[in-house]
């Protein structure tokens, strides 16, 4: 028996499949809208997968090289504790020196030299050794005194006549005080030497003048002069050598009669 059909004319039609490429409705495969190739690879995935390989690198070359030191230092740890301990002894040994050394200076020696010429009273190392002229000297001096560790020198070099390296000289000069001053004056302006006031420790009350640079060929020291009645007092280290002693010992302690 026919199914009731309001139109005969029109036999009812039979449901048909789906034609190839024709999506379906309520069935099916899911719709692809992320724009890859379906089954494509994700950028996120590529990047982090680059990351990780570079982080295991790192982490094996870390590995290698704390390895290599670990093996460096086993190898030669004898051997840098050898040496180190070998330069702790040599600053060791070198600073008991230098304090050593020092220890020896003391106690300082004194010279005081004529009343005439202001008993000009000097501290002295007791590892110095003294040569003293007084009188009338070819320096124009009346008192020449000169100081040195151990032996005192030749005043001057004997292949050019230059003079020596003294640790300190101690002259009474007899010229007034603008007189050994204004003979180093053109020095002074060019520049040759510094020059600034200076009063000795124990001399307060007389004001002289300080001079550093070059005193003599190939030399670059201090000296100091000081007016002394009629004459002048000048106090020299002509070697910057001495400097921290003559700073030390002798001009804090040298004094005399005005």
């Amino acid at each position: 028996m026919q199914p009731n059909n309001p139109n005969p004319y029109y036999p009812p039609r039979q449901p048909t499949a789906p034609s190839a490429g024709t999506p379906s409705v309520g069935g099916g495969a899911a719709p692809n809208f992320s724009g890859l190739p379906s089954g494509g690879t994700s950028w996120g995935w590529i990047i982090t997968s680059i990351l990780l390989v570079a982080l295991l690198l790192g982490a094996v070359i870390f590995a290698f090289w704390a390895f290599g030191e670990r093996q460096d230092y086993k190898n030669n740890s004898d051997k840098k504790v050898a040496a180190a301990i070998k330069v702790a002894e040599k600053q060791t040994t070198e600073e008991n020196n230098k304090k050593f050394a020092e220890e020896l200076k003391n106690p300082l020696k004194t010279y005081v030299g004529p009343e005439s010429y202001g008993s000009v009273t000097v501290h002295y190392p007791k590892t110095w050794s003294a040569y003293i002229l007084t009188g009338g000297t070819s320096s124009g001096a009346v008192l020449d005194a000169y100081f040195h560790p151990d032996i005192v020198p030749a005043i001057t070099s004997s292949s050019d006549g230059a003079p020596a390296a003294i640790a300190l000289r101690v002259q009474v000069l007899n010229q007034s005080y603008d007189q050994a001053v204004g003979a180093l004056k053109a020095y002074v302006d060019t520049g040759t030497l510094k020059a600034v006031p200076y009063v000795l420790p124990k001399a307060s009350g007389q004001v002289g003048t300080m001079f550093h640079g070059q005193l003599a060929q190939q030399l670059t020291g201090t000296e100091i002069m000081i007016p002394l009645r009629d004459k002048t007092l000048a106090i020299t280290t002509n070697t910057d050598q001495y400097l921290a002693d003559f700073n030390r010992y002798i001009l804090p302690n040298l004094s005399f009669v005005p």
